[in-house]
């Protein structure tokens, strides 16, 4: 098998830029090996941690595991404004990967990892700087989601069902 080579401490600033460029060309799984080289050699960088956490919450569509390694990585940062946020994000990312796959049984779980994902925004809200909206505009956006659609109940409720006149 073949090992893995660590990358130089100072190549990290440019090793950070190459992350954010690989996800935004929809290249997670790339930009996730970035993050972990660098976090292999700066174990307590914490924007390669949250570069980290947004490229697995990327994948969460195609990699079911990836969901589970976010949130542990979410543990890792440093402020509990950032855990807060970051969970909020990977529980919404895990909600709206399931919503567009189509999976018609998923549709309470759908409902309630939004739900968590806005308890984690609330607590984010409360947490953070003068300024900063972000949880807000997260939060605003799953509250959207869920009026535009009325089929994501809890468990226990049915969808309202449309009635066609004949």
């Amino acid at each position: 098998m073949f090992a893995l080579k660590p990358i130089s401490h100072d190549s990290v600033p440019s090793a950070l830029a190459k992350a954010e460029r690989y996800r935004l060309l929809n290249e997670p799984t790339q930009a996730e090996s970035i993050c972990r080289d660098i976090l292999e050699v700066d174990p307590e960088n914490q924007q390669a941690l949250v570069s980290l956490i947004l490229a697995l919450t990327d994948e969460i569509g195609h990699d079911a595991g990836s969901f589970n390694a976010a949130l542990q990585a979410c543990k890792q940062l440093h402020t509990e404004y950032d855990r807060a946020y970051y969970s909020g994000i990977a529980w919404e990312r895990r909600a709206l990967a399931n919503y567009r796959r189509g999976t018609h049984g998923l549709r309470h779980s759908v409902y309630e990892w939004i739900v968590q994902a806005l308890h984690y925004y609330e607590q984010a809200e409360k947490l953070r700087e003068p300024g900063n909206d972000d949880p807000v505009l997260r939060w605003n956006t799953c509250v959207r989601f869920l009026d535009r659609h009325n089929e994501l109940t809890p468990r226990g409720e049915e969808a309202p069902v449309s009635v066609l006149s004949e």
